[in-house]
């Protein structure tokens, strides 16, 4: 009897080491009513879906998907081609090797899992939720054609509906705190809202500040997993896009927020710091480098970018370096140019004597311009987009001399080119605002102003700050449009307050 139980102990033991000790995946699939070969394992990773794996059917009609090396937990994709419908199983640290049985016309109602706890609770409230939906659009269809007497007893059933799908996810929450499941459903309660009092406008800003707040309550940021589902990407982008001011300090704040939120879970850290660096540095949007710039100078210059290579680096930090001096609200820095003889270097372009004694008009610089405004324009007259917006820029300066704006437009040549910019200045009519020239690149104003193509406009104030850059000379009126606007709208109230 003893020798008969030491060796039951000792099999029940083995087994259970084989258990504990299972390493790699193995995710067995049927799949009924569903006639190809082939089945695709594929994974959410931010705001993107991508193949980890594919199989064909076995003899037995088994898709068997395995691995040496545990899969990265989150929320994977079963796709079917050819039509690539896919539904979707939870992969968990502790629970990747289980088994699938359901039907490919509707996976998740007719989802039978072995082995795996973690997707039982997942299928069992996306089948809750699937029996409710229905049930409240029912009876919102119905509150809609009702009578006022019968509308009452329709919404106490549509709350009725409502509590029982908050009692179910709470549930679900409060049993199972440590599964994916969970931390999905939590993800979807909304944290409720308090009472404001004051005007209409007081409440809704009270009520905006609240929702901000308190917007990621029941979503763990640091949760590694959630990198690898669909809700991530979806509330964070949310986040930094509606619920964030979009001018560059706000961004700056809410990008600082989020990744100090997701610091611990390193590779979710590591996906949103590359993430906001390629969003801002290739955004369209006027004053978003001074985002990449912070992002650049806070986390990358700071070794805090481990991952990224030497070369890509000092290229990285350089770039930061070339964009601060001239970000929107920055003084643009001076430069000392000639201003260009129009006449005399086209008269002299043939006689190579009188050429090389020529001389400017006079030496003037960006800061010594005295005007309300002025816009600094780059241009080139081999330039194919500057030739199409010259008109453009002539018409706005028309309009807008006599209300205090002045042109500094520099021509990218070279002394030996002179003549090219005076001729297109004559031809295209640009002799009333101040043309200039760097005939031998003294200023380097091309690499202090990230000049990589032409035309390039920037607009500063009577200070020579920059208020606007990097804008289109179609854009130009309305933007200074709306800048007259706000200054005479700040000099008002000014007045007011006196």
């Amino acid at each position: 009897m003893i020798k008969k139980y030491f060796y039951l102990l000792l099999s029940l033991t083995f087994c259970a080491f084989n258990l504990i000790g299972q390493t790699g995946y193995n995710i067995e699939i049927t799949l009924d009513n569903y006639d190809q070969e082939k089945l695709m394992l594929g994974y959410h990773y931010g705001d993107k879906q991508y193949i980890k794996d594919s199989v064909k059917v076995n003899e037995a009609g088994k898709f068997i998907f395995k691995g040496e090396e545990d899969l990265d937990a989150g929320v994977y994709l079963v796709v079917m081609p050819p039509d690539n419908q896919y539904f979707q199983l939870l992969i968990d640290k502790k629970e990747q090797h289980f088994t699938v049985k359901t039907d490919a016309k509707s996976p998740t109602a007719k989802m039978e899992v072995s082995g795996s706890s973690d997707n039982q609770l997942f299928i069992d409230y996306m089948n809750f939720l699937a029996k409710k939906r229905p049930e409240a659009e029912g009876l919102k269809k119905e509150l809609e054609a009702a009578t006022a007497d019968a509308k009452p007893a329709i919404q106490a059933k549509l709350e009725n509906i409502n509590k029982e799908v908050k009692a179910f996810q709470n549930k679900v929450v409060n049993d199972n705190a440590s599964t994916l499941t969970a931390a999905l459903v939590k993800s979807g309660i909304e944290v409720p809202m308090p009472t404001f009092e004051g005007t209409e406008k007081e409440v809704q800003l009270k009520r905006y500040y609240h929702y901000k707040e308190h917007y990621f309550d029941n979503l763990n940021l640091a949760d590694e997993r959630l990198v690898r589902s669909p809700i991530l990407f979806q509330r964070i982008d949310y986040y930094m896009n509606k619920l964030t001011v979009q001018n560059p300090d706000s961004i700056s704040k809410s990008v600082d927020y989020i990744l100090e939120k997701v610091k611990p879970a390193e590779e979710t850290f590591k996906y949103y710091l590359v993430h906001f660096l390629n969003t801002y540095a290739a955004s369209k949007i006027v004053g978003m480098d001074g985002v990449y710039v912070h992002i650049a100078e806070k986390y990358y210059a700071t070794g805090q970018a481990p991952w990224t290579d030497e070369e890509q680096l000092k290229k990285i930090t350089d770039n930061a370096k070339t964009l601060k001096p001239i970000l929107i609200g920055k003084t643009a820095p001076d430069l000392k140019m000639y201003e260009i003889d129009i006449e005399g270097t086209i008269a002299a372009e043939n006689d190579e004597n009188e050429y090389k004694r020529w001389r400017a008009k006079q030496e003037i610089s960006l800061h010594g311009i005295d005007a309300p405004y002025t816009v600094l324009f780059v241009w080139d007259p081999d330039c194919g987009h500057c030739k199409k917006s010259m008109p453009k820029v002539i018409e706005f300066y028309e309009e807008f001399h006599n209300k205090g704006v002045e042109i500094f437009a520099v021509c990218t040549k070279t002394y030996e080119e002179m003549p090219a910019c005076a001729k297109t200045m004559k031809e295209k009519g640009m002799l009333n605002w101040i043309n200039a020239i760097d005939p031998f690149i003294k200023s380097k104003y091309k690499q202090i102003y990230d000049i990589r193509s032409t035309p390039q406009i920037f607009i500063l104030d009577e200070n020579k700050e920059i208020i606007s850059k990097k804008i289109g000379a179609e854009q130009l009126s309305d933007v200074m449009t709306r800048i007259l606007e706000m200054k005479s709208k700040t000099n008002a109230q000014q007045g007011d307050s006196k």
